[in-house]
């Protein structure tokens, strides 16, 4: 149900002039007017999701758990309530499929509690809405909850300092090279930027929207795709604007030179280890 519910989301906000099927871009766009929109990102898989939390890169603000009020719970569901615990993220739930005859939302709410989310209808302070992806039910509801939400968080960003952000996913393609989807999370990305991305640096050669538009610049909370990267960073690693090449260089040369001492460590120690039980 969570794409189903993103593709609502999407086709809802459309243009008119737009025809034929939608076209996702990039796992993550934005939607809603000028000084209130939402970005939303579809998790690429629980790996990568693990990876950023790994990472402790706090990559969104407000974590939507989908939940289908057909079949309540499932393990994948147990393991985004974790995710979502460990990044202390707060939580609001969907529940979703609500066109559905015999449908019990009530349980939804109760099987939550063992997990420790109390929603708001049980005297909790989670946010829950009962909505349909397939019949567009209640899609503004949840989409007034996120603002509330982020109003209540007072979550804003300086869009005039050089830009910072977080990989959301890379990819390997061909004739383009390198690509990855960067959140920028403050300041304002532009071409030709100078940049160093886990022990990766390059050049910004062309930034493109949830679209497929090229854009000169990426402002707070804005999802591009970057081209300039000579080989694939990391979902989870930061993505940092840095004044000169030199500085690039020398930053991903130090974190290259560590995490080579650490796998060094790693395998040294596996060796040793080897050696005593063999001695024992």
């Amino acid at each position: 149900g969570k794409t189903s519910i993103l593709d609502a989301f999407r086709s809802s906000n459309v243009v008119a002039g737009e025809s034929g099927g939608i076209t996702q871009h990039i796992g993550a766009y934005q939607i809603g007017e000028k000084d209130k929109k939402i970005t939303f990102i579809d998790t690429p898989g629980h790996a990568a999701f693990s990876n950023m939390r790994a990472r402790g890169a706090k990559t969104t603000d407000i974590i939507i758990l989908v939940v289908a009020a057909d079949d309540s719970l499932k393990p994948q569901t147990i393991e985004s309530i974790a995710h979502a615990k460990a990044a202390n993220v707060p939580i609001i739930v969907a529940i979703n499929k609500i066109d559905l005859p015999n449908i019990d939302p009530e349980k939804v709410r109760q099987d939550l509690l063992a997990h420790e989310i109390i929603v708001e209808k049980l005297s909790g302070d989670v946010l829950d809405v009962e909505v349909s992806a397939l019949k567009k039910i209640n899609l503004d509801k949840l989409k007034d909850s996120i603002l509330l939400q982020a109003d209540l968080l007072n979550l804003n960003a300086n869009p005039n300092r050089a830009a910072r952000g977080s990989i959301i996913e890379s990819k390997l393609e061909k004739g383009r090279g390198s690509v990855a989807t960067v959140l920028v999370q403050k300041g304002t990305l532009k071409v030709s930027d100078i940049f160093v991305s886990g022990a990766e640096w390059g050049k910004v050669k062309a930034l493109i929207d949830d679209k497929g538009n090229n854009i000169k610049e990426a402002k707070p909370s804005m999802p591009v795709e970057v081209l300039g990267f000579d080989s694939n960073p990391l979902a989870g690693d930061d993505f940092v604007v840095v004044e000169s090449e030199a500085a690039a260089r020398k930053i991903a040369e130090y974190r290259s030179s560590k995490i080579q001492k650490q796998k060094n460590k790693v395998i040294k120690s596996n060796v040793e280890e080897m050696f005593e039980q063999i001695n024992q």
